[in-house]
């Protein structure tokens, strides 16, 4: 579980931009997502404290009286060069075949004495597999989508995708991993800030070994993650839509980016409805910003309210919005899901 915790901690404080810390229970949930581990398993809770507190030791993150976490870079150059000599001995080892293959693929064995072995949801035996190319499923049809195949005995095609830049859209990710048919981007619920990974399903269980070999691999410049990640008992996946932002279903239209493109139903209208919340706003945004943003359908806004994290100040990216007239409320939320400076923005309705 430790090397979880230091990959989605380097994504999430890099998409976070000028934040530098990440709440030890907001981290926890990320790391549980992609772990597909239940959040209220108590067994799970005393793993990941325990990797917590680890890490902490070998000062790789610390852990300051707020429970807040940050990385220490120093620790994160050390881990890598030592990862990247333990690859090198195990390539060393290995016959020309072996190393074709490690070139393709990760290797589980570098990973054998670590903490979260039970935990990776890649971390599956590739023995006993046949793997000659007539035996590979080559159509999106039911029978052969999930089919065993070299490097995914188990056939799964809904993958993990982490450490993803913000502007990374539906076309670039595509692009990047070949067979993609539907992209659930993670988001954060209050602000609709975009956390740097998502699921992904394939069209069939090879495109999805082939995209399993290209973690580690740079997407604009990052080192991309890509783990097996099956569905869980009672989800409901592929989603009904193609494109869905943190759970929420998007409409079928737009470019797919990442944070929020493709509207995001809104929730019930209240009678005589003045306030709007606002979210996956901009750092650079202001009061002028915003009210220039919403003249454009012709509105005025009576007020501006904006939200901070309690313990460091930080601009959270969102806020609220208040209107003189219900009228001009309603003209404001046809707003949702508008670009304001590069970013999608998120309107909801407010008592």
């Amino acid at each position: 579980m430790k090397d979880s915790v230091i990959s989605i901690l380097e994504g999430t404080l890099q998409a976070k931009g000028t934040q530098e810390k990440i709440k030890v229970k907001e981290l926890r949930k990320l790391v549980f997502l992609s772990l597909q581990k239940d959040e209220d398993d108590k067994v799970s809770k005393k793993e990941y404290k325990k990797a917590i507190q680890a890490l902490e030791k070998e000062s790789k993150l610390a852990l300051d009286a707020d429970g807040l976490i940050s990385l220490c870079g120093k620790a994160s150059k050390k881990d890598k060069k030592k990862k990247s000599k333990k690859r090198k001995r195990k390539e060393n080892d290995d016959d020309d075949e072996e190393e074709k293959n490690t070139a393709k693929k990760p290797t589980l064995d570098e990973t054998n004495d670590d903490d979260d072995d039970d935990d990776d949801p890649d971390a599956t035996p590739n023995n006993d597999i046949d793997e000659k190319e007539d035996d590979q499923p080559t159509g999106a049809d039911s029978e052969n989508k999930n089919k065993a195949c070299k490097g995914n005995p188990q056939g799964v095609t809904r993958l993990f995708v982490g450490n993803l830049p913000f502007v990374v859209d539906e076309t670039s990710l595509k692009t990047f991993l070949p067979g993609v048919t539907h992209i659930k981007w993670i988001t954060d619920k209050e602000t609709g800030k975009f956390y740097g990974s998502s699921f992904v399903e394939m069209d069939t269980s090879t495109s999805a070994a082939d995209a399993v070999a290209k973690a580690g691999k740079e997407l604009m410049g990052r080192a991309i993650k890509v783990n097996f990640a099956p569905a869980r008992p009672g989800d409901v996946w592929p989603p009904p839509n193609k494109r869905t932002v943190a759970g929420g279903e998007n409409s079928g239209g737009g470019g797919g980016q990442a944070g929020g493109t493709g509207v995001k139903a809104m929730s019930a209208k209240p009678d005589n409805c003045l306030k709007l919340f606002i979210g996956n706003l901009s750092y650079d945004i202001d009061e002028d910003g915003i009210t220039k943003f919403f003249a454009s359908v012709d509105v005025e806004i009576k007020a501006v309210r904006w939200l901070h994290h309690k313990d460091s100040g930080d601009f959270k990216g969102c806020g609220f919005v208040e209107f003189w007239k219900p009228e001009d409320c309603s003209k404001g939320a046809t707003l949702n899901g508008k670009n304001l400076l590069g970013r999608p923005i998120r309107i909801d309705w407010s008592d």
